[in-house]
């Protein structure tokens, strides 16, 4: 039962970060450090992924790959994270204090752990599941 709650709590986060992201890209862009190219592609890049990891979590077939493409996804974004917290007038986040901005990058590295924790207590792959939810 508590695992069924953590996958639905981080599923909800994954899903609910993503959408906002896609809703607001324009706060998002500024966060992209200047040296990478595209800031926009990479928003709704890192929308997708954030979004299809969220819904992967809670299926059971896929629920390792999603967690491994959400850790992926959080050592990607990294990059965004220590700029918006090293360069705060310039990714627009000078309104927030320091701690405030370390935070963001102390919880992106949390919920590393969190995907981590989703695929070592993933469901265990063998041949009767590989076979049941296969589409070929």
């Amino acid at each position: 039962m508590l695992r069924k709650v953590f996958l639905a709590l981080a599923a909800l986060f994954f899903i609910a970060a993503g959408t906002f992201h896609f809703l607001r890209p324009a706060m998002y862009m500024k966060i992209v450090p200047p040296y990478i190219p595209w800031p926009l592609a990479m928003v709704y890049i890192s929308v997708a992924a954030e979004i299809a990891g969220g819904l992967g979590i809670l299926l059971p077939p896929v629920q390792r790959s999603a967690a491994l493409g959400l850790m992926a996804l959080l050592v990607a974004v990294f990059p965004a994270n220590t700029y918006m917290a090293t360069n705060p007038v310039e990714s627009g986040a000078s309104a927030l204090p320091p701690a405030a901005l370390w935070g963001k990058v102390a919880a992106a590295t949390s919920l590393y752990l969190v995907g981590a924790v989703v695929y070592k207590a993933g469901p265990p792959v063998d041949a009767c599941t590989a076979t049941r939810y296969s589409i070929v």
